[in-house]
């Protein structure tokens, strides 16, 4: 089974992130970058499906500047076979990173696309679904327990009721959540075969794909500082407060 597992690079969860003074994007200064968690839980589950075959391909794929190689080095050194860059200075929208996407599963064919449910920097959580549509393949989104028997997928999804099952033939996209499992660290033996693995360049204008934002952020605004709270007297006095003062009853 051929598995394509599209990643992108966000900052480390715990960087503090600053808001450039005009709010066109972040300062990116000392800014440690990683694999999006989201990814790495889907790299892991597409090397356990590997393992547990036996045999097959894990293609891992993102979209940005060259700068990007560290984190597909990552992701190869965890344990995948190649990847692809699709190199773009431009900043891009789910849409446009769909259509990229839809474009080279069409070229690489895999039977399984795996990818996180959505990215910590932007939480747009679209690519999956709209990937799905663009292929017209079935989709599973918040997985957290996947099983493949032969050419059928069975798939435990989180939702709002609690958990969900469905179940659907290959080829299919699947988006991980967070419990879907824990994902290995890269060994020393992993590192240094990942610089000897396959990464492939691939300018984004010779796709020949629509790449025009039809989405623009205007501004970013740092939240507002937490303010401290405040003590009361009785219940009495917290009704009233919250009634008075917070609007919340």
């Amino acid at each position: 089974m051929k598995i394509l597992v599209p990643v992108k690079r966000v900052p480390d969860p715990a960087t503090t992130i600053r808001v450039l003074p005009d709010g066109s994007g972040i300062a990116t200064d000392n800014v440690k970058w990683v694999i999006n968690p989201f990814d790495e839980i889907a790299i892991e589950e597409a090397l356990r499906i590997k393992e547990k075959q036996g045999s097959g391909e894990i293609v891992l794929i993102t979209i940005g500047q060259t700068a990007w190689q560290e984190q597909l080095r990552t992701g190869l050194a965890m344990g995948a076979d190649r990847a692809i860059l699709v190199k773009n200075d431009a900043p891009l929208d789910s849409l446009a990173i769909a259509r990229i996407l839809a474009k080279i599963a069409g070229d690489e064919k895999p039977e399984l696309i795996l990818l996180g449910k959505q990215a910590i920097d932007d939480d747009s959580n679209q690519v999956a679904q709209m990937l799905a549509e663009m292929l017209g393949w079935p989709q599973a989104t918040f997985a957290s327990k996947v099983e493949i028997a032969d050419s059928k997928v069975t798939v435990v999804r989180e939702v709002d009721g609690g958990l969900e099952t469905i179940a659907f033939s290959l080829p299919a996209v699947i988006s991980s959540d967070l419990r879907l499992n824990e994902p290995r660290y890269a060994s020393l033996p992993g590192i240094m075969k990942a610089r000897k693995k396959e990464l492939k360049e691939i300018p984004a204008e010779s796709l020949g794909i629509d790449l025009a934002p039809k989405l623009k952020i205007k501004k970013l605004e740092a939240p507002p500082k937490r303010q401290a709270g405040k003590k009361v007297g009785s219940v009495q006095e917290l009704v009233q407060v919250l009634h008075t003062e917070a609007k919340v009853i």
